[in-house]
Formats: C-alpha cells, sequence, structure tokens
C-alpha cells in the first residue's frame, strides 16, 4: 500500500439528478497490488469514520487477485485501486456546459478491435466447449477497442455522457490517466443498513419510433434467452450480498425491469439486503460484479483469463465514492473509456455474456450497439410541432400534433408540461383573426417556445416544381421519424434541386419516402398511394389523419383531389416515373398539386 502526498486529482460522479465534484485531496491512498488493496480499502473507512471524510476514486477489475480470484497482472501504470481523501464535495449543475476545450471530434474517433471475428468466434466456441464440460454456465466474454486520442478527456467526457445520458457516469483524473465512464449500471449502493444492487444483464437496440421501441421492449421483457441470463446473475448478486446480509433481508423487489438508453434497451433487476458489515468485507464478498464475470464467478473468471490475454484496466471494475454515515455508492465501470494520456491513446471494453445457445454473430452484434455510444451523434435539439389556427374551428388536428409530440418526448426522454402546453396554445391563439401557423419548440430540458405567424398563402395553393433527391437517406437514421431541429436531411437534399420548389426524398433501397416539409401521395393505378412509414419518414398528422379516415373527409376546406381514400404502398423511383399525378400534404398547406421536373 502506498499512501502519497497531496496532489491535484479530479473526481465527478453522477449521483441522482446531480453531479458531485471532488477535487484537491488532502492526500490519496492507492494500492499496487494485489497485498495492498484490502488494507487500503480499511484505511479509507478509517479515514472517513474517524475525521468525517469523502473517498472517491476506482477499483480496477484485476484488483480482484486480492479476494483470491483469478484476473491478469495489472495494467502497467495503473493502480488497482486509487482513491482520493476529500473533507467533502461540491454539488454542480450542469458543468458540460463548460467544457469548451478543443478535441479531435468523438465522433471523428476511429476505433479498432484488438481481435478480429474469426478470434472471436473462436473464442465463443471455447466457451461453449467449457459450458458442455459443466465449467460454467455463462462467461463474460469482452475484447477492447483502441484509438489515437488528443484533446482534453474532461471534454470528451461530456459528450460522451450526452450520448450515452447514463445515471452512474463517472470521471477520474489521476495524472497519467483520465478515465471517462458513462456506465448506466449500478454495482452497489449503501445508505445506512440497506444495501441495493442493479445488476444489468440483457440488451435489445433502441427502434426509431416509440412504436418501435416499445415492441423491443416486449420482446426483450419476454425473451427467454434474456430473462434466463438476467435471472443467473440475480441469483449470483442474491449469493454475494447473503455472505454480508442480515439473515433473511435478502430480497429481489423488481425483475426484469426494461431500461431505455439513447443507444440500446438494457433489462435490469434489483437486488437489496441488511447488512452492518464495513465496506472492505463488501468489496470482498461482491467484488467484481457478477453481472460482468459469469457464473459461477470463481470458475468462470479462470475461463475468462484464459480467453482474454490483457487486464481489463478500470473496464469492469468500479467507481464511486463513500461517505460517513455509511454513505457509498459504486458503478459497474462499463461504457468507460481509459484515455491514456502519455501514450495519446484511448482504450473502450465491451462484451457480453456468453450462454449455450449464443450465437457469434448476434452476440458480435450486441458488442457493436454497446458501441455506439462511442461514435453516436446526439446533439443538442427541439422537437418541433407546426399547427394550422383557422377562425371557424381554432388548431386543426390539435390533439393529433400533441400526441405526436407526447411519444418524440417519450421516445428522446423528455419530460414535459401537457397542461402548461395547452394553456399557452389557447393564450397565443386569442388575438388572432385569420388563418396562422402556430409553431412549438420543445427543448430536452421540457421547456417550450410558441411563435404565431399569418399564412402567407391560403391552402391548397399554386401547383408546385418537384424534383428527386441527388443522394439516398438513411431509413435506419432516428431523425427522420421526428419532427426536430435537425433538419441537415432536407436542408441537404433540398440545396441538391436548386431548380425545384420542393424535393421528394428517397432510401438506401430505392423506396420513395417524403418530401422536405411534406408527406407525398402518389395517384398511380387509379388509387391514391403513400409511402409507409418504415420506408423512413416523419408520420405527419394530416397524412394520419387522412388514413384514418380513408381520405375521404375532407376536413376544413382541404379538398381530396380526387375523392379516393388514401391508402399506404411502398413506393419506387419507378412509380414516380410511371404515376397520374404527384401531391404534397401537411396539415397547414393541406393538399398540394405537384409538377415533375
Amino acid at each position: 500500500m502506498n499512501t502519497v502526498s497531496p496532489m491535484l486529482n479530479t473526481v465527478i460522479l453522477q449521483y441522482g439528478r446531480s453531479w458531485r465534484k471532488f477535487q484537491n485531496p488532502l492526500r490519496v491512498v492507492t494500492a499496487v497490488s494485489p497485498q495492498e488493496v484490502l488494507p487500503a480499502l480499511v484505511e479509507l473507512e478509517t479515514a472517513i469514520e474517524r475525521d468525517k471524510l469523502y473517498a472517491a476514486g476506482f477499483i480496477s477489475y484485476e484488483a480482484a487477485a486480492a479476494f483470491d480470484l483469478a484476473v491478469h497482472p495489472p495494467q502497467e501504470g495503473l493502480p488497482l485501486l486509487w482513491f482520493g481523501l476529500f473533507e467533502g464535495f461540491e454539488e454542480i449543475g450542469d458543468w458540460r456546459r463548460e467544457t469548451h476545450s478543443p478535441l479531435a471530434t468523438r465522433h471523428s474517433l476511429i476505433w479498432q478491435p484488438t481481435i478480429n471475428r474469426t478470434t472471436y468466434n473462436a473464442a465463443i466456441q471455447q466457451i461453449k466447449a467449457q459450458i458442455a464440460a459443466a465449467n460454467s454456465y455463462q462467461v463474460n466474454y469482452t475484447f477492447p477497442q483502441n484509438t489515437v486520442f488528443s484533446g482534453d478527456p474532461l471534454a470528451y467526457f461530456a459528450e460522451l455522457v450526452a450520448a450515452q445520458q447514463a445515471n452512474y457516469a463517472a470521471f477520474v483524473e489521476i495524472g497519467r490517466f483520465a478515465i471517462c465512464s458513462a456506465s448506466p449500471e449500478l454495482f452497489f449502493k449503501l445508505d445506512g443498513s440497506r444495501l441495493e444492487a442493479k445488476p444489468m444483464k440483457g440488451t435489445a437496440v433502441r427502434g426509431r419510433t416509440l412504436a418501435e421501441d416499445k415492441a423491443n421492449i416486449a420482446w426483450l421483457s419476454q425473451s427467454e434467452k434474456n430473462r434466463a441470463e438476467n435471472v443467473m446473475i440475480v441469483d449470483m448478486i442474491r449469493n454475494d450480498m447473503g455472505r454480508v446480509a442480515q439473515v433473511g433481508s435478502v430480497s429481489v423487489p423488481k425483475l426484469f425491469e426494461v431500461e431505455r438508453y439513447p443507444t440500446v434497451l438494457q433489462m435490469t433487476s434489483t437486488v437489496t439486503a441488511k447488512t452492518d458489515a464495513p465496506l472492505s468485507q463488501i468489496f470482498a464478498s461482491m467484488f467484481p460484479c457478477a453481472s460482468i464475470t459469469g457464473a459461477p464467478k470463481v470458475r468462470t473468471m479462470e475461463i475468462i483469463k484464459t480467453l482474454e490475454p490483457q487486464p481489463r484496466g478500470v473496464y469492469t471494475g468500479s467507481i464511486g465514492f463513500i461517505g460517513p454515515n455509511r454513505q457509498a455508492q459504486f458503478n459497474v465501470a462499463i461504457r468507460t473509456v481509459l484515455v491514456g494520456k502519455a501514450q495519446g491513446q484511448a482504450t473502450y471494453g465491451v462484451g457480453g455474456g456468453i450462454v449455450w445457445d449464443s450465437v457469434a454473430a448476434e452476440e458480435y452484434e450486441e458488442c457493436r450497439i454497446k458501441s455506439r455510444v462511442l461514435t453516436e451523434k446526439r446533439p443538442s435539439f427541439q422537437l418541433i410541432e407546426t399547427m394550422l389556427w383557422q377562425p371557424d374551428g381554432g388548431i386543426f388536428l390539435l390533439e393529433e400534433h400533441l400526441a405526436r409530440l407526447h411519444d418524440s418526448a417519450e421516445y428522446f426522454g423528455i419530460g414535459w408540461e401537457e397542461t402548461a402546453v395547452r394553456a399557452e396554445l389557447k393564450k397565443v391563439s386569442q388575438p388572432l383573426n385569420k388563418p396562422s401557423k402556430i409553431r412549438l419548440l420543445l427543448g430536452q430540458d421540457g421547456r417550450f417556445t410558441l411563435k404565431t405567424t399569418p399564412l402567407d398563402t391560403p391552402p391548397n395553393p399554386q401547383p408546385k416544381r418537384i424534383g428527386l433527391a441527388k443522394e439516398p437517406v438513411d431509413s435506419s437514421s432516428v431523425w427522420l421519424y421526428h419532427k426536430t431541429t435537425r433538419r441537415q436531411i432536407y436542408d441537404t437534399a433540398r440545396a441538391s434541386r436548386p431548380d425545384c420548389d420542393e424535393v421528394i426524398l428517397h432510401n438506401e433501397r430505392g423506396e420513395l419516402t417524403e418530401a422536405t416539409i411534406a408527406n407525398i401521395a402518389l395517384l398511380l393505378d387509379g388509387e391514391l398511394v403513400t409511402p409507409p412509414i418504415k420506408s423512413g419518414l416523419l408520420g405527419g398528422t394530416f397524412r394520419g389523419y387522412l388514413l384514418a379516415n380513408q381520405g375521404l373527409h375532407n376536413p376544413k376546406g382541404f379538398k381530396n383531389p380526387w375523392g379516393l381514400p388514401l391508402r399506404e404502398k411502398v413506393l419506387t423511383l419507378a412509380d414516380l416515373d410511371r404515376c397520374e399525378a404527384i401531391y404534397l400534404m401537411n396539415s397547414v398547406r393541406g393538399w398540394i398539386i405537384s409538377m415533375k421536373k
């Protein structure tokens, strides 16, 4: 064990809805060998209770050697345990707005796995052989990805947190290294005698819409494979907790819950217990978390050591704090980037639980999904609703607009007050006396603005010249399915055709989707048809109304050009060439006749 002199080190931890910043430690306690880990934990506990201090830092996966578990020697230069002892912490707000340091953009970093698919597939086969031999039931197999890194780690951490929107994020700066963890998983939380763990096992991809999300959530929550993996880990956590818990106090109040994150859906369960055990004993009983080892833990960690040729480091270890009066919170250090500042390199570990019926291709795809946090771009944006107000009827399709806003807000995790929005809409409508457009913007913080503008042209305006976008859109892009201020896709398409008033978009499969400010309909083979949402388009409120009413009811004077019912159909580029007519439609302008160009 090595207690070093005071030095400037910083730890930032997410705690509920707030952030805690620990800075300028009185001293730092580290462990660089397995024999030093338990004495270091005891030293921390003693200082915390005697002097009412706080400890914040991390414990690496390889610290498990202190508890007689099989791991590789530690990563060179990285302590097995590092904690600063602090007099207190600063409760800080949205510190991310203050990080403006230049940085090689997160999305431009090129991450390279240290293994290829052949090696990965071979490892999966070896794991299945171990399972067949009854040496394990589940093995959490991981591998690192590396990239060249330059810039400010704190600014990088801010981007990572914005992309992941995790609940247990952590940043640690220790000189040679910086740790940027956007972990969604709680290892354990201690509040007096109450011990809580929230293991995470089971992953599914996010949908593009709220409806797809709900379908994926339903699938994940009922997946026999994912439920079996989850309950296996829950049983291990119960057993680990049972070593330090009061007799009969271990319980599982929540099982198979699904949590939504920007890039993935994750299945979690909650395990609680009562304990008077010291923190050092809790770590000895529970570390590392069972969700990142497999079952049974001791034998499975031996298998992991033979399959993974390098130490994991902080990845799958734990980051958190310990406070007076038996207060503590630690994450499972997944979705975690270790920045080696001197080497100019960053490392991100990724993996998953492998069981007998695992399919290598599916497991590798899950790793890819979990790695999206490294590159997924989630910039600031606002949700939009543009509505028509008419003197003889008020806001056209108000309920449909608010329903769409509700769905998108739920999808992106935006809290908002519908009652307040309705009241403000009523207020801004009162002075209007002619057809007007009302634009509603809803921010990610739940705040909204409204703006009214008189309509410059009446509904059903003159025909527009319409052309085809030069490049296809990617139908997997979330931004096509929600009306937001992120309009680069549409702006680029319109700029590609300066000879046209409006542009029709098409996807990577050659399917027509929509125009830049309207849905489209073709008169084709005597039918009025519009592309389905799955082709990659915004579900317009007027489009939805027409489909629900078979296009035969003409609201507010929006005359159906042919008196035909509207129905969905996958439309191709060839259909655009042979159709009899093209129409644009939205809830502000109604039907707009178009001319091909």
